[in-house]
């Protein structure tokens, strides 16, 4: 996608530049606390916040998982991500090891439990269409959208 230049803002006029209902930062904004509001009672039974969620749906995918790989798939820093695994640890769902070649690192790796959790987490995902009332391909052309804005922005930031 090309640079935003200053002609494709041709025709607004300044007011209109700064009206909350035109920016997308608010947007976004809304619709992550909005649609992570409806995982809160879908993810309850499972015993699981949403950030939680997120590192057990890496963990399922390719466990193990070093706690440094962990949050670059999520986009969380080190910091973050250690206590969501030190809970899910107490919860008896994860494990931390030293990682068998760097003993300065952790690898997190799914215990029995938290690998047959997985089959309940099955029922999330439709869950949150239907709340969402959403056709899916609808929300995979959002997905798709939001992909290439992950990207801009990370590109956007790399030049900073």
């Amino acid at each position: 996608m090309s640079q935003t230049s200053h002609t494709d803002l041709a025709g607004r006029s300044p007011d209109d530049l700064l009206r909350l209902d035109q920016q997308v930062c608010f947007a976004l904004a809304v619709a992550a606390r909005n649609v992570i509001g409806l995982y809160r009672p879908v993810l309850e039974p499972l015993g699981l916040t949403h950030p939680q969620y997120l590192v057990m749906l890496a963990l399922w995918e390719r466990a193990p998982l070093a706690l440094k790989e962990i949050g670059e798939l999520l986009s969380l820093e080190p910091a973050t991500v250690s206590p969501l695994v030190k809970r899910l640890e107490a919860a008896g769902l994860v494990v931390r090891e030293r990682h068998p070649h760097d003993d300065r690192a952790l690898v997190v790796s799914l215990t029995p439990r938290g690998a047959a959790l997985r089959d309940e987490a099955l029922r999330v995902p439709p869950q949150i269409i239907e709340r969402l009332g959403m056709e899916v391909g609808q929300l995979e052309e959002l997905h798709a959208s939001l992909t290439r804005v992950i990207a801009a922005s990370r590109a956007a930031a790399d030049r900073a």
